[in-house]
């Protein structure tokens, strides 16, 4: 099997260094990231998660993260290149709270195990590293997005996420053994899978990544994340008003929106590259690779919110460049169909 396949029929592991870890303690904890975050942290109990963004008063984006909590302390994944000067900015807000905010990326050896086969391979992985794992393969089936555990290990703690962020099975592990849990998983029969396979995957889910396919000007809503991000029940946050305004006066229309697009051609765009319709320039592709299930190029872009909807064509790279159609985010739904997934 090539990578692909085995992504959607057995089990491999992804390196996950280019994601930072930031540890939240405290008494404190929740309410205090409740009045900073999209989402609502204070419904949050041990084991569970959730996707959140941080943003400006003006409702631009700072950064996202998935926020776990654990029980004792919250952990952040946020882009690691990132982590350090957001560690800074969050204990300069910190006051009378009880928090404590610390920086664990450089000693955090993150690791994301997908595919079917998944469950089984990590019950197999936890009784090297442990002795013998205290979860069964059934149980971690059943896990649901962003649920967690923290297992001990002699020499600390291994924290395990559920993500199918990629379109298939996936979870996380967050260890300061990293090295450890690579040979226990490649024992138990999940080789090591190259970041290009996880970029593929990751655009055929239609997932966007902040520093790609989101910066520091992009408002959620743009995005399309905010159906994962965003809580429209919960208190204050900053940001909000921003956020409140746009839904509810401008109802939920935005200048521009992430789209997907299928190429009508061969060509794999380059992130940058025009879109234009109706001979005028709409946006620019953010994110393009070869989809394996669709059999063409594939990308992620932003345009003119009059070309968002599905169906609309563009033309990517120039006038008279490639011929694309906006498609439905996800391309590839976890339960479809195609020519490996079968």
């Amino acid at each position: 099997m090539n990578q692909y396949e085995i992504a959607h029929r057995s089990v491999g592991a992804i390196d996950q260094s280019h994601r930072g870890t930031l540890f939240v303690a405290g008494a404190d904890r929740a309410s205090w990231l409740q009045g900073l975050l999209t989402n609502d942290i204070q419904a949050l109990v041990a084991g569970t998660g959730c996707y959140a963004a941080w943003l400006t008063p003006q409702g631009r984006m700072i950064t996202d993260m998935r926020v776990l909590e654990l029980g004792d302390r919250m952990l952040l994944d946020v882009p690691a290149s990132h982590a350090a000067a957001l560690a800074v900015r969050f204990e300069q807000l910190v006051f009378a709270e009880d928090v404590q905010v610390q920086n664990a990326t450089a000693f955090v050896n993150p690791l994301r195990v997908i595919g079917p086969a998944a469950p089984r391979t990590l019950v197999a992985g936890l009784d090297v590293l442990t002795g013998r794992a205290s979860v069964t393969d059934s149980e971690l089936a059943a896990w649901v997005e962003y649920q967690n555990a923290v297992f001990s290990l002699a020499g600390g703690q291994l924290i395990l996420v559920r993500d199918d962020g990629l379109g298939v099975p996936g979870y996380d592990i967050y260890s300061s053994i990293g090295e450890e849990v690579r040979r226990a998983l490649a024992q138990a029969g999940a080789p090591r899978l190259d970041d290009s396979l996880a970029e593929v995957l990751r655009i055929e889910a239609g997932r966007p990544v902040f520093g790609i396919d989101m910066n520091t000007e992009t408002i959620p809503l743009e995005a399309g994340i905010e159906s994962r991000a965003i809580s429209f029940s919960k208190g204050c946050y900053v940001g909000q008003e921003i956020v409140v305004r746009v839904v509810s006066r401008g109802h939920g229309r935005v200048a521009r929106k992430l789209v997907g697009l299928v190429l009508d051609g061969a060509r794999v765009p380059r992130p940058g590259e025009p879109l234009f319709a109706d001979g005028h320039e709409t946006g620019r592709v953010t994110s393009a690779t070869w989809s394996p299930a669709l059999n063409r190029p594939i990308a992620l872009g932003y345009v003119h919110r009059d070309f968002a909807e599905p169906d609309h064509r563009v033309i990517v790279g120039g006038e008279s460049g490639d011929p694309a159609t906006v498609a439905q985010l996800p391309f590839v739904t976890p339960d479809a169909e195609h020519p490996v997934a079968k």
